[in-house]
């Protein structure tokens, strides 16, 4: 081992605690006594011996008597009889009589610094901190005991830094740490982070030839490991002797903080090699090593193995396990586990409850929570502020308000998460009212509200609309609440503004936040970036990404991920396309977001090509490949190839199809004109068709003309969407096509709500700013022009042709409503312009008519540009006269 050199360090300054205003003054003469001693006792060694039968009987009251009857006959105590006294004080922790001792310590005969040590230890131990420093800073002389009692007390009340100012102010006395003390200065070390001083200790004892001292040794390795310095801490534990298991233990929790639980394996195997069994702590940190990396399989297997190297898991191993499950997204485990360790015997502690709970509260099993809520009572601890923090989560996200509020009201001494819980429960539920109520007496009350406090109310009042409250609360946080806004308080009004659909507020937040100097991170961009998944916020999306390469967040998986989805819905997929190939490391989100991208651009093939290469590096897919893929064998009219992709969601993958696959199978059949087979499908599905089923079935119906099953799948979405008028407005032109009088009664009663016809908005962005057009509006200045462009383009197009009188549309006719608004869009875009853009992107409220999706195929072919159109129903890549969707929409 290197030697190591004391090097110079200068003294920290040490800041006297002040006194305790209830604390008397400590005598500067002695008590004069008004009363007479009639009882005539001249034997000091009688007194002694009473005096000391006394403490040793707890009689401390008669004890101070008869010191005052000492006092009173001029005579005198023997150290050791005044040292039990104060021993006395501290056993029944008397704090009150060891005052009125130390009144009389005078009667000691002659100065002694073990009874000062004494009465510091005793007014520490007693709680008294402040009259114990006051002791010790008036002592004339200290020895190793006074520093060491003065140093326990420090230690026994974790004021860790003061330990070791007091270490230096030792130094500066002459007094050396002997074996007891230097594992407490070590440990002080350890616990505030100085190694500094650590290394300034280990050199200290290799000097006075105490590294041999294994307690002495092991303190030492702990401040290598807890400050961090690894590497130190392994050199020291190669070259120890007589390594026992607190030694082994240091080493396998330091690789366990690093992650490193390979490390961790090996060194518990080196302790069986050294003939050393590994105690129930070595396993736990074993166990924990790999629940804090997320194999929480491998922890599994370890506390089964416990059973064979006959150490039986406490209720630190199984609260480990429990933890480990819940925080790895493993809820049902950690809640079966906690059953377990219940009918184990084992009693939970505060720590396993608040697991278990929020485990519930994720889950938002209510009966469970109900259950665990019931343990903690039988325990008594919840009252336990942790415990009882999770339960006001657990209810709330539950929906039961009131219960969470009972919880609240029982906690005595509640902490701000107390408190930011309970407001919390309210937003989320929409409750902001009764959530500002709560926040006003937080403000009265001895706990003030924290900036997370603040941005949950901002949070809550903008996530139900109001976003003018959420706006107050962001300008006064700092005025009235004097806290500093931090990058939370930022994401939340963007997150807020995002989900209203105000987008443009929600850059303005995050223009002005950078401005302001404040460095946006991958929540602030996860935030934002779906805000900007549509067509005319392409611009956006880049401004975005260039903020991310600034801050160097590419690298964030998550956020790569988001962008491959928003350069896609964005009309981008090549992007898409870079990001993904540029990726490092890859997920499953990352391939189905790619997957998906090309799907939604009708690039099936590229997706189908994708998914096979995924099954070449051994991914496995989930349920949102599976969707993407059966999606893209519907376009491709690739039928038996669909078929057996769902068949081996549940065969070969043991996944049971949601809802959303067997919608795909529909738009599969319904792509390539199977209708029969589709009907058959819907008719065969183990669960009961939704909207969403039925909305697949009227699509292909209408697509291939069949007017009997376009009935059939209308009429099923009416019994679950009664109040659809959209839905009203296609049943009324479909039972009018039919042309037979059992439908007259359903015409007259879809009559009333067929006059609400839907009216279409199209946005456009030209020139950085976005435009509207609504249907057969005339109010804008270049309208004539407008007219004239589309109505020129109309007999190019020659569309009266292509309908056959068979018209299902969400839109009124032109001729009857007016121009729909993506033609007027495609105008504005096209006319005008000294050259045609290489590309037109418009969002649309509605669905696209067929005579709108003519006209922008053969614009696309005119005039070789590509047009983007988003519309409720499908998103449309028209170029060279073509379009994406393979005109089924």
């Amino acid at each position: 081992m290197e030697n190591l050199m004391i090097t110079c360090i200068s003294k920290p300054p040490v800041v006297i605690p002040t006194k305790h205003e209830n604390l008397s003054e400590f005598p500067q003469t002695p008590i004069k006594h008004t009363f007479s001693y009639t009882k005539n006792n001249k034997n000091p060694k009688f007194t002694d011996n009473h005096l000391k039968y006394l403490a040793r009987k707890g009689r401390l009251t008669e004890a101070v008597t008869v010191l005052d009857s000492v006092a009173l006959s001029g005579s005198e105590v023997r150290p050791n009889t005044f040292i039990s006294l104060l021993q006395a004080c501290i056993d029944f922790e008397s704090l009150d009589l060891g005052r009125k001792l130390h009144a009389r310590i005078h009667l000691v005969k002659e100065s002694d610094p073990f009874v000062e040590t004494k009465l510091v230890s005793m007014y520490a131990k007693c709680g008294s901190f402040a009259d114990a420093r006051e002791v010790f800073d008036r002592m004339s002389e200290k020895n190793l005991y006074t520093w060491s009692a003065m140093i326990g007390a420090y230690s026994r009340e974790s004021r860790w830094k003061k330990v070791v100012q007091l270490f230096f102010l030792m130094m500066e006395d002459g007094v050396l740490p002997d074996g007891f003390l230097f594992p407490r200065i070590l440990q002080a070390c350890a616990n505030c982070g100085d190694a500094r001083t650590g290394r300034l200790l280990h050199s200290l004892v290799i000097r006075l030839g105490m590294v041999d001292f294994t307690r002495v040794s092991n303190s030492v390795l702990a401040v290598y490991a807890k400050c961090g310095k690894l590497s130190s801490a392994r050199r020291f534990f190669d070259y120890m002797n007589g390594r026992d298991r607190v030694t082994w233990n240091s080493m396998l929790l330091a690789y366990c903080q690093k992650g490193d639980s390979d490390e961790v394996y090996r060194l518990f195997n080196g302790m069986w090699g050294e003939g050393i069994e590994p105690c129930i702590v070595s396993w736990n940190i074993l166990i924990n090593s790999y629940n804090r990396l997320g194999q929480c399989d491998v922890a599994l297997g370890l506390m089964k193995e416990m059973a064979t190297s006959k150490v039986s898991p406490d209720v630190f191993t199984w609260t480990s396990v429990i933890s480990g499950l819940a925080q790895n997204g493993r809820r049902w485990h950690a809640l079966f586990m906690f059953k377990e360790m219940l009918l184990a015997g084992i009693k939970p502690n505060g720590v396993t409850i608040t697991s278990a709970v929020s485990a519930s509260a994720s889950l938002k099993v209510l009966k469970m929570g109900l259950e665990i809520h019931s343990t903690a009572l039988r325990m008594g601890i919840t009252e336990n502020v942790l415990v009882g923090n999770s339960l006001i989560d657990m209810y709330a996200k539950c929906g039961e308000l009131e219960a969470a509020r009972r919880v609240f009201d029982l906690i005595e001494e509640k902490d701000v998460y107390t408190w930011n819980s309970m407001i919390a429960g309210y937003c989320q539920s929409g409750f902001c009212g009764k959530a500002y109520e709560l926040f006003i007496k937080m403000q009265e009350s001895d706990v003030k509200p924290n900036v997370i406090t603040w941005n949950t109310m901002m949070s809550g009042y903008i996530q139900n609309g109001d976003e003018d409250q959420a706006t107050d609360l962001f300008q006064r946080i700092e005025q009235d609440g004097k806290i500093r806004r931090n990058t939370a308080s930022w994401n939340a009004l963007i997150a807020g503004f995002v989900q209203l659909g105000a987008i443009d507020k929600a850059f303005g937040v995050f223009r002005k936040m950078q401005s302001c100097s404040v460095s946006p991170n991958s929540v602030t961009i996860l935030s934002i970036l779906p805000g900007c998944a549509n067509l005319i916020a392409a611009k956006k999306v880049k401004e975005i990404h260039g903020c991310i390469l600034r801050r160097n967040l590419e690298f964030v998986l998550s956020i790569s991920n988001s962008l491959i989805d928003t350069y896609a819905k964005s009309g981008n997929i090549l992007y898409s396309r870079n990001i993904f190939d540029g990726m490092s490391t890859q997920d499953i989100i990352s391939w189905n977001s790619i997957i998906g991208g090309y799907v939604l651009h009708g690039c099936s093939d590229a997706a189908l090509d994708l998914f096979n290469r995924m099954g070449k590096l051994g991914l496995k897919p989930n349920r949102g490949t599976f969707l993407s893929i059966i999606l893209a064998h519907g376009i491709a009219k690739m039928v038996d190839e669909g078929k057996h992709v769902f068949s081996s969601i549940i065969d070969s993958y043991e996944i049971i199809p949601a809802i959303e696959h067997y919608s795909a199978m529909i738009e599969l059949y319904g792509r390539s004109g199977q209708l029969g087979e589709a009907m058959e499908f819907i008719e065969d599905m183990p669960i009961e068709p939704d909207s969403s089923i039925w909305t697949s079935l009227l699509t292909a119906s209408r697509i291939h003309k069949d007017i009997a099953l376009a009935v059939l799948a209308g009429e099923r979405l009416l019994d679950l969407e009664p109040g659809n008028v959209v839905l009203s407005q296609l049943m009324f032109q479909i039972y009018s096509l039919c042309g037979k009088l059992d439908y007259s009664s359903k015409l007259r009663k879809l009559g009333k709500e067929n006059t609400l016809r839907s009216l279409g908005h199209s946005w456009i962005e030209v020139r950085n700013t976005v435009h509207k057009f609504v249907t057969g509006d005339r109010s804008k200045p270049c309208t004539n022009l407008l007219y004239s462009w589309v109505q020129n383009i109309a007999r190019e197009v020659n569309i009266d042709d292509h309908h056959g009188g068979f018209f299902i549309e969400e839109e009124e006719k032109e001729d009857i409503g007016g121009v729909h608004s993506e033609k007027l869009a495609l105008a504005f875009a096209l006319f005008g312009s000294p050259s045609s853009p290489q590309s037109i992107k418009i969002v649309k409220n509605t669905r696209m008519c067929k005579n709108c999706h003519l006209t922008a195929k053969h614009v696309s072919l005119k005039f070789g540009c590509e047009i983007y159109v988003t519309d409720t129903k499908c998103f449309h890549h028209f170029k060279n006269g073509y379009c994406s969707c393979g005109d089924y929409w």
